[in-house]
């Protein structure tokens, strides 16, 4: 049956990969990025709807909700894939640092607000994660604005260990009104994300042909997003858990075990974001 599939970041790599192997077999793809040009692109591609936003503003996160509210009373998938890596400890106009908010407080924050419709669809929503949350992460809740001084790398890795953390925590909050959450391990792929790391070695790294040919291709990144997309929390994947290669990853952080973690972090996000705490409504233990 299609379906309506929202992903942001789909204005390149692996969100764009996604959207055009999804919109192939006849489902309804939303395209979200932040580039005007290429984000239009890739629509008329596909000959689907986009918005355009940028998730260093909360103001624009908000705005892209509400059109999305306004126009689709049903979304079935929300892929949380717009992300990305810094190299400047650069604050963003809402005064975070720039890694916590694009890879999680904005996704945070859109995922709430959309919580009533994603909820009324039965919806999956998906976090594209990454293996930097168990090689360089270690979340600090009292300092996600980096304040400590620690290195972009770190950043990122903290992000992406929030990003599992919120699933887990969306899946135990939401999971009885309809919500399946999941997030995934795409592997290190040939992408333009960390294009913006011009202080980083990481940028010469996925800069380098040589290596490219290497790493993983956007488009078999994507088989994960699309597989999580086109199938059934807790039928065909268990819900609120992260995986890798298919299958719950083995070699997670020990962080993203620790339920006060992931609850602190929502209330903390929350506060950060604007939006009220969120009880447990019927959390699954």
């Amino acid at each position: 049956m299609p379906k309506t599939i929202l992903i942001t970041g789909s204005s390149d790599g692996i969100g764009a990969a996604a959207a055009r192997r999804l919109s192939f077999d006849g489902h309804s793809v939303i395209i979200v990025g932040r580039s005007r040009e290429k984000t239009a692109a890739v629509a008329r591609e596909l000959h689907s709807d986009f918005f355009v936003a940028d998730f260093a503003s909360l103001d624009e996160v908000r705005h892209l909700a509400a059109e999305i509210t306004r126009r689709y009373p049903r979304i079935d998938v929300l892929a949380n894939n717009a992300g990305g890596v810094f190299g400047d400890p650069s604050r963003t106009v809402d005064g975070f640092e720039k890694t916590i908010q694009v890879n999680h407080l904005a996704p945070f924050l859109l995922t709430n607000l959309l919580q009533p419709v994603l909820s009324a669809s039965h919806a999956s929503v998906i976090q594209t994660a990454s293996d930097a949350a168990r090689i360089s992460g270690k979340l600090v809740i009292d300092d996600l604005n980096n304040e400590a001084g620690r290195s972009p790398i770190r950043a990122y890795g903290d992000a992406k260990l929030a990003n599992i953390l919120f699933t887990a925590e969306l899946q135990r909050r939401f999971g009885s009104t309809g919500i399946s959450a999941a997030a995934f391990h795409p592997g290190t792929v040939a992408t333009n994300f960390a294009a913006d790391t011009a202080s980083l070695p990481m940028r010469l790294v996925y800069g380098n042909p040589l290596v490219r040919r290497l790493i993983t291709t956007p488009a078999r990144a994507a088989d994960q997003l699309v597989w999580l997309a086109t199938t059934v929390g807790g039928v065909d994947w268990n819900e609120g858990e992260y995986y890798e290669k298919g299958t719950e990853a083995r070699k997670a952080h020990p962080q993203t075990r620790s339920l006060q973690l992931a609850s602190e972090l929502w209330e903390v996000s929350a506060r950060m974001v604007g939006l009220a705490t969120t009880p447990h409504v019927g959390a699954q233990d």
